[in-house]
């Protein structure tokens, strides 16, 4: 039960992270909000860790949360790219759901399958997110060629790829494995603003509020992500935490008074029975 209420948890901390990080994206841009957030987060981790004794990590599972925290953030920028350049309805769940179902699939083949009424659960997890990204207006997009997946395919499983390597070096220790995928992830954007779009890195002092917010809750949904991956199953902590994106929805609606579509209300209402089915 522990496993499920830190999932539940980290997708409340990382759908409040991506509705604020959005409102600073407005502002700044995606990248320079993102790196200055993962900045704000990294601060808070070093303030956390001089207060709580985390066990340091071996030098394999070091590298693989900076790898994990790397190709968590160039999943990011590759979803990034697929909602430019292409359907933004088709982009953002193909990723999320890719991303919930590598898991899945790794701990079937690792651990065995989990019960009936779990797996239910996960498929109508799913399906909840693949209804939540629809926007008003694009609750039937189509796919005009296969080359439009390939983006989100890979980010999918960056994102994927993320949840498996944070979820076993979280066996070790619980702080340090989020202050080594943060420096990987940081190290990757602060070289695609100053290679790839050559922008300087500094941001206006109005803005650090936001930004700070915006890393304290994506911190957050981390820590508790984490705490679920040693409580449980990894597809179970995967799942529940790719639920995310119904939260960022929920909080335009109350925050923005953005207008829900009949797929996102669909997708909210299947969302909390999955989140049922899985507590049997």
């Amino acid at each position: 039960m522990s496993a499920i209420l830190f999932g539940l948890l980290a997708a409340l901390g990382w759908g409040g992270a991506d509705f604020t990080g959005g409102l600073a994206s407005r502002r700044m841009g995606a990248l320079r909000a993102v790196l200055f957030s993962e900045l704000a987060g990294f601060v808070l981790l070093l303030a956390a860790l001089s207060i709580y004794r985390d066990p340091f990590l071996s030098p394999r599972s070091l590298l693989s949360a900076f790898s994990a925290g790397a190709i968590g953030t160039l999943g990011l920028l590759t979803l990034y790219q697929a909602m430019t350049t292409g359907k933004m309805s088709i982009a953002a769940p193909v990723s999320a759901l890719l991303a919930a179902a590598l898991p899945v699939l790794y701990n079937s083949l690792t651990e065995g399958l989990p019960k009936l009424t779990q797996l239910v659960g996960f498929a109508l997890a799913l399906a909840s997110i693949w209804l939540v990204t629809q926007a008003e207006g694009e609750t039937h997009p189509h796919l005009e060629h296969l080359s439009d997946l390939r983006l989100p395919f890979l980010s999918g499983i960056g994102f994927g790829v993320y949840f498996i390597l944070m979820h076993r070096v979280a066996q070790e220790a619980t702080l340090w494995p989020m202050v080594a995928s943060r420096s990987g992830g940081m190290l990757l954007l602060g070289l695609a603003l100053l290679v790839v779009q050559r922008q300087p890195l500094r941001i206006e002092r109005a803005d650090w509020r936001i930004v700070a917010f915006s890393g304290a809750l994506d911190v957050t949904g981390n820590l508790f992500f984490i705490l679920a991956s040693q409580s449980g199953r990894v597809d179970l902590a995967a799942v529940l935490s790719s639920l995310f994106p119904g939260v960022t929805v929920l909080l335009a609606w109350l925050v923005l008074k953005e207008q829900l579509s009949n797929s996102q209300r669909l997708g909210i209402l299947v969302s909390l029975l999955a989140i049922g089915l899985m507590t049997i």
